[in-house]
């Protein structure tokens, strides 16, 4: 045990945390030169794409060090983790797993916000911190003025004689040096085989032939094939059919001792089961221990309606694959959550919880990929709790779910806190930007002399849609942000009713601060207005509040000339006709409907 080392690599997206690994890989030679290939740990075509990590992947490493112990052979556990604020949690119980992590930013582009989100998590168990700062390489490094924000953010950290490694991840320069240091900084797992198992299940995946894999740090005790266990949280109880390391392909040993990472093979249908946080132990013990500290269910806050986009005809077809689609992704994805719903105007389709904007993106985008599904996806929203006057708490996913105004005690929202860093020189465009989202100002703090960052209290509703992109117009890039949930503020919230020629459309209403209703019901009517096709008849634009229309538009009726065959004669004749085509268009605007073509749904849900 005195030979392990366990340890991650945590910073924010794009600053090298894959491109570290597979020069890892390459050094300690766990992966063959012939196959290697850029980030070999990101298995997703997804990830290669977009150069993100999404799933995290732990690799065993063994490497001699001859200056140490006289060349003694050490195991190293690597876990390589996603950046993004969306996967924070996941990213919290892999250091739960781990003894140090790298702590990795970009020569060129400084600290950013996520770098002090997982600094903080890090942190918050204790790990040994190793600082080092990648892409000294390229002509853009600013080393110097990077290596003094380090140690702005780290503080006493570094009082202990650590000191700040500057790499290449690209070029390798350096990556050896700081192996070394892993291993000499870092220390060995403090755990007891004698002890009864306990396990912490850091991650799940989900094997054809094996069933669900969790992916686990054996903290005290020692597990083997055929033992049977039980998870403390969820109460599941299997037995094991398989364990193991990650090489990184699984790589089978039948068992796993204290200090370990590895996976265990359950034979369980449903990822849902094995719960990222859960504490595994054996069977005869469940009574005797206490789970591992630091679980917590990860709890969707962003919520979307996925349509397939088809014919009629298909529909029936196209939903069942939607759904064997979104199962598929939940056996590897315990935190996505759906249910069927329908609606008027798109069919049948499902209401999905998601932990962000990214997450989102990511499902759907997988479900056209990897299954060929046109979807239409709706605006996202936020969960809201909602109190009636008769005591009665619930939670509401949409618009259509609010109760009726006469029975709203009050309604409460998500808040988030912000933290948002860029370069000093955008300062007033940041406080300008963020003085639109209606939240209250923290604090304002510089990290060295050219970021500075910027603490916000905010509501989520606020941050979702679009505000990422927004930040990164106003700044060109530099800016970046991070967030995390603080609580249900009380707001005066209402749902805003979209009605087009009198008849309310379920998929155009929205919840939204009564002080905005008009302006945000003006703009939905202004751009029906434009993208409606005209009808027959003239057709009423309305967006209104708890039966109050507070904005309009009219559509003109397309209109045929009834009075061109008419050649002379007395005016009385052409006015006989206008008549008779006025009468014509008020009999079909009492009787008529209007269908709403799916492009005119695609446009507003975009805007």
């Amino acid at each position: 045990m005195n030979n392990i080392r366990n340890f991650c690599i945590i910073a924010h997206i794009d600053h090298g945390k894959s491109t570290l690994a597979d020069r890892f890989l390459e050094l300690t030679k766990t992966i063959e030169k012939r196959k290697m290939q850029a980030q070999f740990l990101d298995t997703m075509e997804l990830e290669r794409e977009r150069g993100i990590t999404i799933k995290l992947q732990p690799v065993r490493m063994a490497y001699r060090l001859p200056q140490i112990a006289d060349g003694q052979e050490f195991i190293l556990n690597l876990i390589d983790t996603p950046g993004h604020v969306d996967f924070s949690y996941e990213v919290s119980r892999s250091l739960a797993a781990v003894e140090g992590a790298i702590l990795l930013v970009d020569a060129t582009k400084g600290v950013q916000a996520q770098t002090l989100a997982n600094l903080h998590l890090a942190r918050q168990q204790n790990l040994k911190i190793i600082p080092a700062i990648n892409k000294i390489d390229l002509p853009g490094a600013r080393t110097a003025e990077v290596e003094d924000q380090v140690r702005n953010i780290l503080g006493d950290s570094l009082a202990g004689g650590t000191e700040i490694l500057k790499i290449s991840a690209k070029e390798g320069t350096g990556v050896e040096e700081l192996l070394r240091v892993i291993i000499v900084q870092v220390p060995p797992p403090r755990n007891d085989k004698e002890k009864p198992l306990r396990a912490l299940v850091f991650d799940s995946n989900y094997d054809s032939y094996k069933g669900v894999l969790a992916y686990v740090r054996v903290i005290d005790g020692e597990i083997r094939r055929g033992d049977k266990i039980a998870f403390m949280v969820s109460g599941t109880r299997v037995e094991v059919i398989d364990a193991g390391i990650f090489t990184p392909a699984l790589k089978s040993t039948d068992k796993l001792l204290a200090g370990e990472i590895g996976y265990i093979a359950t034979g369980l249908k449903e990822v849902a089961l094995c719960r990222v946080g859960d504490t595994i132990a054996h069977l005869p013990n469940i009574g005797n221990l206490e789970p591992l500290p630091g679980y917590r269910e990860p709890k969707p806050m962003v919520f979307a309606s996925f349509y397939p986009a088809v014919l009629a005809k298909q529909e029936a077809q196209d939903y069942n694959l939607l759904r064997d689609a979104l199962s598929k992704l939940k056996l590897s994805d315990a935190a996505l959550v759906f249910e069927p719903e329908s609606s008027d105007a798109l069919g049948r389709g499902f209401k999905c919880g998601f932990l962000g904007m990214l997450h989102l993106e990511i499902v759907s985008e997988r479900l056209r990929r990897e299954y060929n599904l046109e979807l239409i996806v709706t605006t996202p929203s936020v969960v809201y709790q909602v109190k009636e006057k008769s005591g009665e708490e619930l939670m509401v996913y949409s618009p259509q779910q609010l109760p009726d105004p006469s029975r709203i005690d009050e309604i409460r929202e998500p808040w988030v806190k912000l933290e948002v860093i860029g370069p000093g020189e955008h300062l007033g465009v940041l406080m300008k930007l963020l003085q639109t989202v209606s939240g209250n100002y923290l604090d304002t703090q510089y990290l060295g002399t050219e970021r500075v960052m910027i603490f916000y209290e905010a509501p989520l509703r606020e941050i979702i849609v679009d505000f990422y992109d927004k930040l990164k117009s106003a700044t060109s890039g530099y800016a970046s942000m991070s967030y995390e949930l603080i609580g249900w503020r009380r707001d005066d919230l209402v749902r805003l009713d979209i009605l087009v020629a009198q008849d309310p459309v379920e998929a155009f209403a929205r919840i939204v601060p009564r002080h905005k209703a008009i302006g945000e019901g003006r703009i939905i009517v202004e751009k029906l207005k434009e993208i409606l096709p005209q009808q027959m008849f003239a057709v009423s634009l309305q967006a209104a509040v708890g039966g109050k229309v507070v904005a309009r538009e009219d559509l003109s009726a397309r209109r045929k000339d009834v009075t061109a065959k008419l050649y002379g004669g007395d005016v009385t004749r052409k006015n006989k006709l206008l008549d008779k085509q006025k009468k014509g268009k008020k009999k079909m605007r009492d009787r008529g409907s209007v269908n709403i073509p799916q492009e005119v749904f695609l446009k507003i849900l975009r805007k």
